[in-house]
């Protein structure tokens, strides 16, 4: 049922059905993370190897997200989305039944096509559910579904794990998918303007897309754990990655009818909003990355006290998302978002202030204003990407937007985890050479410590100067660690500094039957 200006009634019954769908696709990137250990045991995978769990979901996300628009001309985007829920309920059952790292790896993958297929549509829908005054708010209830459900997905996660067992990180998909799917069937159809084709689909450009991605996916993924570009195997997913997309492009601009349509990233507000939103991806999903590992590597906590160490950041994104959506028509998106970005880098810059001491109190305003910042991002960019997107075209470019987001995700987490491994490298040595001999403060401290090492040793000198030597390495080690995280978060900072000029690129506009009104 629809009203006279074409929109459906049932608008917060579509983006009920819609959203369901998208948090279950987004709470799995990850929900699984907490639960690696206890999965290498059952299926007798390494630590290295049971990674694969959450590469093979990435993956086949990445991939299949460009490809959603040409595959719902071809099927009908409700039949392709019942498909895809229908896919990862059955491919989220059976990875909690695998008992093998290749019987999970390639169900996480199809799960992963589910999700991603989950998530791009979801957004389409609500782009042309909601009339153009309430676009903001559309964008606030797709944003609180894909931000906030990997902050709570590794709490989640580790209860369940904790409580019954990991198996059950997959089960709790399946009654979810059956809600989602008599949602949607229910309530979504596909929209008059969407023309069924049934062409010559580009295989070429689909083969060099699948080759590109996957390949830069990869790289991202398991560079760090091969020294990147000193592994030849990093060094040939680099050139592969570099030659597939470089055709990929070529090849999509050329053809009548490509693969993907990346002709639509001729709209400069969209691109500009597209490269700001590799940006989010970056910094969130760095710091996502970082944040839990300085609170359990460096103060100790465990999995779940650090969840809810980060929990301000999640209630802030909560409560200013709907609010956010509700100014993104009286402010616009320039104004929003680059307040967005101002704010979320100098929450960067006071957590590039951290000592080994602190408490949980002393991330709690940093974390608060990254939740102010990042949601002011996220519903202002989300919805001028799509506001100047003519409406048939809308289910490409979110894909595309999505695509850049998780792609530049990646990159951010592999820059984080580089630059942390070798910042902690170069710091100690540049600490443990200022605490050497020469270091008067440093010599007395190993007195006072060997000392102290000797009256719990019995009086043996060297045992307890041993002793003093490790506790000193531990302590340089500790410190060169935390050195290295403040200046991964500077880099942060700076980060949103230099993404500011795009700001003025964004526009806001409603497409209307092809026709593009820009303000």
């Amino acid at each position: 049922m629809e009203t006279e200006a074409g929109l459906p009634v049932h608008k917060w019954l579509i983006a009920g059905s819609v959203m369901t769908g998208t948090i279950m696709a987004v709470l799995d990137s990850s929900i699984v993370n907490v639960a690696l250990p206890s999965m290498s045991g059952t299926l007798g995978a390494t630590i290295e190897q049971i990674t694969w769990v959450v590469t093979g979901y990435i993956l086949a996300n990445v991939i299949i997200m460009p490809l959603v628009a040409l595959l719902s001309e071809r099927f009908g985007r409700k039949n392709f989305y019942l498909a895809s829920v229908i896919l990862f309920t059955l491919a989220s059952m059976a990875c909690g039944l695998a008992r093998s790292l290749t019987v999970m790896v390639l169900f996480r993958a199809l799960q992963g096509i589910g999700g991603g297929v989950l998530l791009t549509v979801s957004q389409a829908i609500l782009r042309e559910t909601f009339p153009p005054e309430e676009q903001g708010t559309a964008m606030g209830i797709f944003g609180l579904g894909v931000v906030l459900a990997p902050a709570f997905g590794p709490t989640l996660g580790g209860w369940l794990t904790d409580q019954y067992s990991w198996p059950w990180i997959f089960f709790i998909n399946v009654p979810i998918g059956i809600i989602n799917l008599i949602l949607v069937s229910r309530f979504v159809e596909d929209p008059v303007y969407l023309v069924r084709r049934k062409g010559e689909i580009d295989w070429l450009g689909l083969g060099l897309m699948v080759l590109g991605l996957g390949a830069l996916q990869l790289m991202l993924e398991e560079g760090a754990k091969n020294d990147w570009f000193q592994s030849g195997y990093i060094m040939r997913l680099a050139v592969t990655a570099l030659a597939g997309l470089a055709f990929f492009i070529w090849r999509e601009l050329k053809v009548k009818r490509p693969a993907v349509d990346l002709r639509i990233l001729r709209n400069v507000a969209f691109s500009s909003a597209t490269a700001l939103g590799g940006v989010l991806g970056m910094a969130l999903n760095g710091s996502l990355f970082l944040l839990p590992l300085f609170l359990q590597n460096l103060l100790g906590y465990t999995a779940l006290k650090s969840g809810l160490a980060m929990m301000p950041r999640s209630l802030a994104m909560a409560v200013i998302m709907p609010i956010g959506g509700r100014f993104y028509n009286r402010l616009g998106p320039r104004l929003l978002v680059g307040s967005g970005l101002v704010i979320t880098g100098v929450s960067f810059w006071m957590l590039s202030h951290l000592s080994s001491d602190i408490g949980a109190y002393d991330i709690l305003w940093p974390q608060v204003m990254q939740g102010v910042g990042f949601s002011l991002i996220f519903v202002a960019l989300s919805t001028a990407a799509l506001s100047t997107i003519a409406k048939p075209e809308v289910t490409a470019a979110t894909g595309l937007y999505n695509v850049s987001r998780q792609v530049f995700g990646s990159i951010g987490i592999a820059i984080a985890a580089t630059r942390l491994t070798s910042g902690v490298t170069r710091n100690h040595a540049i600490l443990a050479e200022q605490a050497g001999q020469a270091n008067p403060a440093a010599v007395a401290w190993l007195s006072r410590a060997t000392s102290a090492m000797m009256a719990r040793s019995g009086g043996d000198i060297t045992i307890a100067r041993e002793q003093a030597l490790k506790l000193l390495d531990a302590t340089v080690t500790r410190q060169a660690a935390v050195l290295s995280y403040n200046s991964v978060f500077v880099l942060v900072s700076l980060l949103f500094v230099f993404a500011l000029p795009l700001v003025f690129f964004l526009k806001r506009g409603q497409a209307v039957d092809g026709e593009i009104m820009v303000d």
